[in-house]
């Protein structure tokens, strides 16, 4: 039962890899890396059950941290990223109105 579990995990993140690799938009590339991640972590979790080794529940709640904190700096750094791409399109906007006003 705990096989089937994880063949169904592998096939997810194999799926979210691919939406990944294809997503239209950059925040649909970042929500299936944030699955892939989260699947990671059921993944191990679910292995760590199949060979007895308790202990790999730990290393998977240590990559979910890791996976969370990651996902929290990646987004600040577009959110950033996008909010420079502004400021800069509002600066070359208002630096051709003020060249095209010196011209009339």
């Amino acid at each position: 039962m705990f096989l089937a579990a994880a063949i169904a995990i592998l096939v997810a993140m194999a799926l979210a890899l691919l939406r990944a690799f294809m997503g239209p938009t950059l925040y649909d590339r970042i929500l299936s890396v944030n699955v892939f991640g989260t699947k990671t972590v059921l993944f191990i979790a679910v292995l760590g059950f199949l060979m007895g080794r308790p202990e790999f529940l730990d290393i998977a709640l240590v990559y979910a941290l890791i996976n969370f904190i990651a996902m929290i700096g990646v987004l600040r750094f577009f959110e950033y990223k996008q909010v420079d791409v502004v400021e800069k399109s509002a600066d070359s906007k208002a630096a051709t109105t003020k060249e095209s006003e010196e011209n009339l």
